[in-house]
C-alpha cells in the first residue's frame, strides 16, 4: 500500500471517532494544523531540497562528487573510503536514497574487482548514507526534527554530530581492519570537474556557518543551474524543468507532512496524546528517562511506518510534550529524534533505503544487515549519552 494511502486512512478513521464533537468543528481542528507555521516551513523546505536536488543532478554534480572522492582514496582504504564517501555526500545531498543510488554501482565494481564481499561493500554505502541522513542540513528528518522540537539546525547538528562521531570512527576502523590487506586499481577513468563539485560546497559551507537554510538552498539551485548550463549538461530550455523534476521528486513526502499533522490534531483533540504521553509518563523517572522515552518512541514509530521523516512528524509532538514536561534541550529531543528513527531505518529490511540496496547490487536486504555497524554503533552511542551526557535545558544559552 502506498504511504499516503494508509495515512488517509487514518485521517478518516480519526475523523469516525469521538462523535461528541461535530463534522465541522473536526475539518476546523484539520485546516488550523495544515496551516500551522511549522508545518508550511518544512513543506517549503522540502520542495526547495527537491529543487536544488533535481538541479545538482542535472549539473553533473553528483558524478563528479563520486569521482573526485574515489580519485583520491588510496586502494587499501576501499570500502573504509566507501563509508566516508557516503557520509560526505549524504550530507551535502540530504538523501540516504540518493547517495546509495550514486554509490551502489561503485561499490558493485569495487567488489567484481577485488573479490570483497559485495555485501560488505554495499554496507559501507548505506551505513554512510544514514550518516548523512541524520546529519544533513538539508535533509527532511533534520528539517522535520528541528522544526517539530523548535530549534536551529545548526545547533542540532553540533549536539547530534558529537553523539555519532565515535560511532563513525569505529565503523571506519572496523572497515578498514577487514579489507587492509586487499588492493585494487580501478580500470575506468573517473572524470570529475571541482567546478561541478562547488553546489554540494556551497550548500553544505552555508548551512554549516548558520545562513538561513532558504537563502543556502536558493543559492545551490542557482548555482547548479550556471554549472550545468556552462558546462553543457543542462539547456536553457531545460532550466525550470530540471528543478521542477526535483521538486515534483519531494510531493509524496510533502503531502504525507500535511497529512500526519491533519491526524495528529484529532488524535491530540480526541486527548490520543495526553494519552500516549500518560502512559510514557508512567514508566518515566527524570530527564534521562524522559530521553529514553523519546528514543524508544522515535525507534518504534519507525519501525511501524519504515520511514523515518514520518515517524518524526507523527512522534514530533509527544516528544516536544515530553522535553518541555522534563525539562529537556530542544536540540538533544531533535538529535535523539533523528537519531534513533535513523537507526531503524538503517536496519529495518523493508526500509526504502535496504530495498533500493538490494535492488540495485542484486544481494538481498537481509545479507546486507551484518554489515551494516554504523547504524547500530549510533543508537549504542545515542544509548550512551543520554546515560552519562545529560543535557538540561537550563544550561544551554540561545
Amino acid at each position: 500500500m502506498p504511504a499516503i494511502v494508509g495515512f488517509l486512512i487514518a485521517l478518516g478513521v480519526a475523523f469516525c471517532q469521538n462523535r461528541k464533537r461535530s463534522f465541522s468543528e473536526k475539518m476546523e481542528d484539520v485546516t488550523h494544523s495544515m496551516g500551522d507555521s511549522n508545518v508550511m516551513i518544512m513543506c517549503l523546505v522540502f520542495v526547495m531540497a527537491g529543487g536544488f536536488s533535481g538541479a545538482v543532478q542535472a549539473a553533473g554534480g553528483v558524478d563528479s562528487t563520486v569521482n573526485f572522492s574515489l580519485s583520491i582514496l588510496p586502494p587499501s582504504v576501499a570500502v573504509a573510503g566507501l563509508f566516508i564517501i557516503g557520509c560526505f555526500i549524504s550530507t551535502a545531498m540530504g538523501t540516504s536514497v540518493g547517495t546509495i543510488a550514486a554509490l551502489a554501482p561503485i561499490a558493485v565494481g569495487i567488489s567484481d574487482k577485488t573479490g570483497i564481499a559485495g555485501a560488505l561493500c554495499i554496507g559501507a554505502v548505506v551505513s554512510g548514507a544514514m550518516f548523512g541522513d541524520n546529519l544533513s542540513f538539508i535533509s527532511d528528518t533534520t528539517i522535520a526534527a528541528c522544526n517539530g522540537q523548535g530549534c536551529e539546525m545548526k545547533d542540532k547538528f553540533k549536539a547530534n554530530f558529537f553523539i555519532v562521531l565515535p560511532a563513525a570512527i569505529i565503523t571506519v576502523l572496523i572497515f578498514w581492519l577487514a579489507t587492509r590487506n586487499m588492493s585494487f586499481q580501478l580500470e575506468e577513468n573517473l572524470n570529475y570537474s571541482l567546478w561541478e563539485v562547488l553546489p554540494y560546497m556551497v550548500v553544505l559551507l552555508g548551512a554549516l556557518i548558520g545562513i538561513n537554510v532558504f537563502v543556502v538552498l536558493i543559492s545551490g539551485i542557482v548555482i547548479s543551474l550556471i554549472v550545468g548550463v556552462s558546462m553543457g549538461h543542462i539547456a536553457l530550455s531545460e532550466m525550470f524543468q530540471v528543478v521542477g523534476s526535483g521538486v515534483t521528486s519531494m510531493y509524496d513526502i510533502t503531502v504525507i507532512s500535511i497529512i500526519v499533522a491533519c491526524i495528529v490534531s484529532l488524535v491530540k483533540e480526541h486527548g490520543g496524546i495526553q494519552f500516549i504521553l500518560n502512559l510514557i509518563k508512567s514508566n518515566i523517572n527524570g530527564r534521562r528517562g524522559a530521553e529514553f522515552g523519546i528514543a524508544l518512541l522515535a525507534l518504534f514509530v519507525d519501525a511501524c511506518t519504515a520511514n523515518n521523516t514520518v515517524a518524526i512528524v507523527m512522534t514530533g509532538p509527544i516528544a516536544k510534550e515530553i522535553s518541555e514536561e522534563f525539562d529537556v534541550d530542544p536540540r538533544r529531543s531533535a538529535s535523539l529524534l533523528d537519531m534513533f528513527t535513523s537507526v531503524g531505518q538503517g536496519i529495518i529490511p523493508y526500509g526504502a533505503q535496504l530495498l533500493s540496496a538490494a535492488t540495485l547490487t542484486g544481494l538481498t536486504p537481509l545479507q546486507i544487515i551484518p554489515n551494516l555497524y554504523y547504524p547500530l554503533l549510533m543508537g549504542v552511542c545515542g544509548i550512551l549519552a543520554i546515560i552519562f551526557l545529560p543535557q538540561s535545558r537550563k544550561t544551554t544559552t540561545n
